[in-house]
């Protein structure tokens, strides 16, 4: 029998025209102008579109530090995790919106072997620090509605280019810090700090509306003072940090060393926290402060 594709094109041409055969229909994209996708392609980065539905990002890269005068140091590796899922809220005069709800780990790992530190040897003070490392219970961030505080529709902040979404936005930080004492108007005492998030992925799986998840890429940047746990005071110098990561198809992708630390010393963070979490976010600093006051009182005893 020969193969005649314009007979075979033609046929099918006709049996669609009379419904022996269908075709299914393609749900049209998200239009990322239009006034709710503020909302819901912000909602797909940063969670999912379903209520409770957990997801899982992971970062992982270096800490440095820097003092005038001298080399930058590579003072250790990082391994990061952050548990999340949204629920959605409703506003009168916003309209529908959504609030993120999460936890986070920050592990510092030997600059050489990428073992998890206990102790970290101080180079600029001679002292043998415990590493405290990041675990911020809760994360959670404000409301997200479509209508921004000036009463304006917010337009979804994301370049598209060559099938590929960018979107950047910088955290400046300036705030009392909880580590410093009574005077801190007069002598300072501030935290300031910055962090810079980067996110990017796939602009056809973004604006599908049929996929509640959008796995995207994140880099992070975070520029900032010592770390509380080495102890070093009024000493010059500063701290950046250069991540990359990546939204998790399930919590199991995580590597071994965070699994394995979870278990050992975090275990509520395999999951986040309930969507009804009203606490007081958590920072290193309050965290920090917390291990310092037990160690007080432990003193104290």
């Amino acid at each position: 029998m020969t193969y005649n594709p314009a007979r075979l094109i033609t046929s099918f041409v006709l049996a669609l025209s009379i419904g022996l055969v269908s075709v299914p229909s393609i749900a049209q994209q998200i239009d990322p102008d239009s006034p709710d996708a503020y909302v819901k392609l912000n909602r797909k980065v940063q969670c999912s579109l379903k209520d409770g539905e957990e997801t899982t990002f992971r970062w992982w890269g270096n800490a440095y530090a820097r003092i005038p005068g001298q080399r930058d140091k590579h003072l250790f590796q990082l391994e990061g995790m952050n548990v999340r899922h949204c629920v959605t809220l409703n506003d009168k005069e916003k309209g529908e919106g959504y609030r993120l709800i999460s936890r986070e780990i920050m592990l510092y790992l030997d600059p050489k072997t990428g073992e998890v530190l206990r102790t970290w040897e101080n180079p600029w003070t001679g002292k043998s620090n415990e590493v405290i490392h990041v675990a911020n219970d809760p994360v959670n961030s404000r409301p997200t509605f479509g209508v921004g505080r000036d009463g304006k529709p917010q337009k979804f902040p994301a370049t598209f280019l060559n099938g590929t979404y960018f979107m950047n936005f910088e955290v400046p930080l300036f705030y009392t810090n909880p580590l410093g004492g009574d005077y801190q108007d007069y002598v300072g005492g501030t935290y300031h700090s910055a962090e810079i998030f980067d996110f990017s992925g796939n602009e056809a799986s973004l604006l599908d509306p049929n996929q509640n998840v959008e796995y995207a890429n994140v880099a992070w940047v975070r520029i900032a003072k010592w770390l509380p746990f080495m102890e070093m005071g009024d000493r010059p110098g500063l701290m950046y940090f250069n991540a990359v990561g990546k939204k998790l198809k399930s919590w199991d992708d995580l590597p071994e060393v965070m699994k394995k630390e979870i278990a050992k010393s975090y275990p509520k963070y395999t999951n986040a926290p309930p969507l009804d979490d009203d606490r007081k976010n958590e920072t290193s600093w309050t965290y920090m402060k917390k291990i310092i006051d037990q160690r007080k009182a432990e003193k104290a005893d």
